[in-house]
């Protein structure tokens, strides 16, 4: 059997073209040479995998680790980059990189289990909790993509659709569009932020109650990092009241954080628009979880 998931391998070929599809391909052969230069047993990939290749392995001295080959990318650079400035604060410890290979080596965060087995509240607390231990100052001559850079998202998607909007409501665009102007030129003194933090990327640990994985790298004032808790949450769509979740949500973010709600909510739809657009540009197709957000955000705000 391989130990390589066939949704992974669609995955990379839907990204990075023959490129990506090759990569996939010579996965066992990354895995087997990181195991000879780090001296590792790796053990079966973790379930589920879609983007990236991650397995539990452990040293000789029996230290549990997580091996994690990424294609390697501008995106798996800042990921680096990130948690190198993190330094276990708050996030999984880098142990040691290979970026030509595109290879980690993480500590395993034990027992591992995520927010999404907290009630909303905990959760919310929770995520609040790492993203106060994560932010630093943004470092000199950095590589780090910024929220501005992000933006021109928007504008890939006007260029593709001829000025207009394609399979995306024209009204959340264009609200999408001008809160992200608003909330960029009023941005607080940004940041070095996680910028992907949603429910699956906290894991519980023992080192520290919460520990962050998977971070983007990116630089900006702290309220935009509240976003992709808004727009990424379990089973929004089936839940009982879905509006009222989001509500809460900001609210205690507000209160815990001390941001400004419409600067959460604005945040929060403007970068769940994108990531639906940003589905359409990866994987072919618009990704209606967070244009629902969007929308219930959109409610609040009139």
């Amino acid at each position: 059997m391989s130990i390589v998931p066939a949704r992974l391998v669609r995955t990379a070929l839907a990204l990075h073209g023959p490129a990506g599809e090759e990569w996939a391909q010579r996965l066992p052969s990354l895995v087997a040479a990181c195991a000879r230069r780090w001296s590792l047993q790796v053990e079966p990939p973790f379930p589920d995998l879609s983007y990236n290749f991650a397995a539990p392995a452990r040293r000789a001295d029996g230290t549990n680790l997580v091996l994690k080959i990424c294609f390697p990318d501008r995106e798996f650079i800042t990921e680096a980059d990130a948690l190198r400035l993190f330094a276990g604060r708050g996030a999984v410890q880098l142990l040691e990189v290979d970026l030509d290979v595109g290879a980690m080596l993480l500590e395993r965060i034990e027992p591992g289990t995520s927010l999404v087995t907290l009630d909303d509240e905990a959760a919310t607390s929770a995520a609040a909790s790492v993203m106060r231990r994560l932010w630093r100052p943004v470092p000199a001559g950095h590589r780090f993509p910024t929220v501005a850079d992000w933006a021109a998202g928007f504008s890939r998607l006007r260029t593709r659709f001829d000025g207009g909007t394609g399979p995306l409501p024209a009204r959340l665009v264009e609200k999408a569009e001008r809160l992200f102007g608003e909330l960029l030129v009023s941005s607080a003194t940004p940041v070095l932020l996680h910028g992907d933090l949603h429910h699956g990327n906290v894991l519980a640990a023992r080192r520290e109650p919460w520990l962050a994985i998977d971070p983007k790298g990116i630089i900006g004032e702290p309220a935009f990092d509240t976003a992709a808790l808004l727009h990424n949450p379990a089973n929004l769509q089936a839940a009982p009241h879905p509006s009222r979740i989001l509500a809460r949500r900001v609210d205690q973010l507000s209160e815990q954080l001390d941001f400004d709600r419409t600067r959460i909510r604005g945040w929060g739809l403007a970068q769940a628009v994108l990531a639906a657009y940003w589905s359409l540009e990866d994987v072919g197709h618009v990704w209606e979880q967070p244009l629902l957000c969007a929308q219930y955000l959109a409610e609040m705000d009139s």
